[in-house]
C-alpha cells in the first residue's frame, strides 16, 4: 500500500531522535507535567481553576524570591570577609610571665647626700644639719628654678582696684612659660592647682639633672636585700639568677624576675600557694619629695620578650596588706591582609624600633616620638631610649629644648604626628 507523502513526513517527524515543541506552552506544560518541583505542576493541574492557580502562581515565585534572597546574602558574607571567633580553654602548663617590681623610691635621702655633699646619716650628725643639708639637696636639684620663674595669671575683671585686686581663688591658674632661643615664640603650660604645676616644673629640672649624670650610675642602688626580704616560687626560694636589676627614673630600682636570662619558671596551678611570693619592705621617710608623692611598690606583669612600661601598664601595691594578683593570660590572632591591617613583626611599619625587644604597639609609638623629638628638637627624651648619634636634653646644651618638648607633646597627643596612625597592631 502506498502512503501518503505527508503521513510519511508525519511519521519520520514522531520517530525522530530530537523532539522540538511547536509553541512555548507545551514546553511549559511539558515541564510542569515533568518536574519535580511542586508549586509547578499545581500551576497545571489547576489551571481551571483561576483562584488555585493564582494562589499557586504568588506561593510559586515568592518561593524562587526567597531563594534568590538567600543567595544575596550567602554572596554578601562571602565578600565581606566574616571572621570566626575560636576559644580554646587549656589547663596545660604555662610559661610563668616575668614580674617587674619597684621601689617607688627613685633617689633617697641618705646616698643623695652622702654622693653631693660627703654627709653620712647613719652616723647620726643631729636633724638639725640633717634638714639644712635636706634644703640643699632641693636647690641642687632646681638650680634653675629663679632663673625660670613659675607665673601666676589672673583674669581680668571690671570694676577692682588696680592695686588690689580681690580675685577669687577658683579664677587663679597656675603655670610656666617657655620661649623658644629668639624668645619670640612662646608657649604657656596653665594648671588649675598649683601642686600639678610645681611637680611638672619640677620634673622639667629633673630631666635635666638626669641627663647630666651617665646612665644614671652615680645614683644607682641595687642592693636586692633591703628591699626584697623574701621572695619564693611555687614554695621554692629565688636566687639572684631568676631577676635582673634596672633603675627607672620615676619609680626607683626595679627588680624583673622570671626576665629568661635563665631557665623559665612553669606554672600550672592557681591559688596564693602557687606562683611567685614577694615579702617587701619600703621606707616612706627616706623618700624625696614631689620625685614621689607615695610609699610601696609599683608592679607589672608582662612578657619575657617585651619592656617594662611601669607608667602605662603597671600599679601601686600599698604597704602593710597583703596584696594577692590574679592573672588569666588571653591570646589574640589577628588575620592580615583583606581582614586588618596587621603586621607580623614591624618590619613593615615605618617607624624605627629603638627598644631591644619584640615589636609592640606601645613600643612603636615611643620610638616614634623619640625619632620626632631627636629631629624636631635636636636631643632625645631622657625616659625612652636614645637614638644612634642622638644626647639626652639637657638645657645647658639645648636651651631651648623645654619649649620643644611641650610643643611636640601637644602634636603627639593629638595625633598631628601620625604616631597613632603608623603604629598597627601586631597580629598576634
Amino acid at each position: 500500500m502506498m502512503k501518503h507523502p505527508k503521513e510519511e513526513a508525519a511519521e519520520e517527524e514522531g520517530e525522530g531522535l530530537i523532539e522540538f515543541f511547536s509553541s512555548y506552552q507545551e514546553l511549559f506544560q511539558f515541564f510542569c507535567n515533568n518536574t519535580t518541583i511542586h508549586g509547578a505542576i499545581r500551576l497545571v493541574c489547576s489551571k481551571k481553576n483561576k483562584m488555585k492557580t493564582a494562589f499557586w502562581a504568588v506561593l510559586f515565585f515568592l518561593t524562587f524570591g526567597l531563594m534568590y534572597w538567600q543567595f544575596g546574602i550567602i554572596y554578601r558574607e562571602y565578600i565581606s570577609f566574616p571572621v570566626n571567633l575560636n576559644l580554646n580553654l587549656n589547663s596545660d602548663r604555662l610559661t610563668f610571665p616575668a614580674v617587674t617590681l619597684c621601689t617607688l623610691n627613685p633617689f633617697r635621702y641618705s646616698a643623695t647626700l652622702k654622693d653631693l655633699y660627703g654627709y653620712n646619716m647613719s652616723l647620726g650628725q643631729g636633724n638639725r644639719v640633717a634638714r639644712s643639708l635636706r634644703k640643699r639637696t632641693m636647690r641642687s636639684l632646681l638650680p634653675h628654678l629663679q632663673r625660670h620663674p613659675l607665673r601666676r595669671h589672673k583674669r581680668a575683671s571690671a570694676g577692682l582696684e588696680e592695686n588690689n585686686p580681690q580675685v577669687d581663688k577658683d579664677e587663679w591658674t597656675v603655670g610656666f612659660t617657655l620661649c623658644n632661643e629668639t624668645n619670640q615664640d612662646c608657649i604657656r603650660q596653665m594648671y588649675s592647682s598649683g601642686v600639678d604645676a610645681v611637680r611638672e616644673w619640677y620634673s622639667f629640672h629633673y630631666i635635666n639633672i638626669l641627663a647630666r649624670i651617665p646612665d644614671g650610675k652615680a645614683w644607682d642602688e641595687s642592693n636586692f636585700e633591703s628591699f626584697i626580704y623574701a621572695c619564693r616560687f611555687n614554695e621554692a626560694s629565688c636566687d639572684k639568677a631568676n631577676y635582673s636589676h634596672f633603675h627607672h627614673p620615676i619609680y626607683g630600682n626595679c627588680y624583673t624576675f622570671n626576665n629568661g636570662n635563665s631557665s623559665l619558671w612553669m606554672s600550672s596551678l592557681p591559688g596564693i600557694n602557687n606562683g611567685l611570693s614577694l615579702v617587701v619592705r619600703t621606707e616612706q621617710n627616706d623618700f624625696i619629695p614631689l620625685l614621689s608623692t607615695v610609699t610601696g611598690a609599683r608592679v607589672m606583669v608582662h612578657d619575657q620578650n617585651e619592656p617594662a612600661f611601669m607608667d602605662e601598664e603597671g600599679f601601686n601595691v600599698r604597704p602593710g596588706v597583703e596584696t594577692s594578683i590574679s592573672m588569666r593570660k588571653e591570646t589574640t590572632k589577628r588575620l592580615g591582609g583583606s581582614y586588618s591591617d596587621c603586621t607580623e613583626d614591624g618590619s613593615d611599619v615605618p617607624v624605627k624600633n629603638l627598644y631591644p625587644s619584640r615589636y609592640t604597639e606601645q613600643v612603636c609609638i615611643r620610638s616614634c616620638f623619640q625619632n620626632s623629638m631627636v629631629q624636631r628638637c635636636g636631643c632625645a627624651y631622657y625616659f625612652y631610649p636614645l637614638p644612634p648619634g642622638a644626647a639626652y636634653c639637657d638645657y645647658s646644651k639645648h636651651m631651648a629644648w623645654g619649649h620643644c618638648y611641650y610643643k611636640l607633646q601637644a602634636e603627639f597627643k593629638s595625633d598631628v604626628l601620625g604616631c597613632f596612625s603608623k603604629c598597627r597592631k601586631p597580629c598576634e
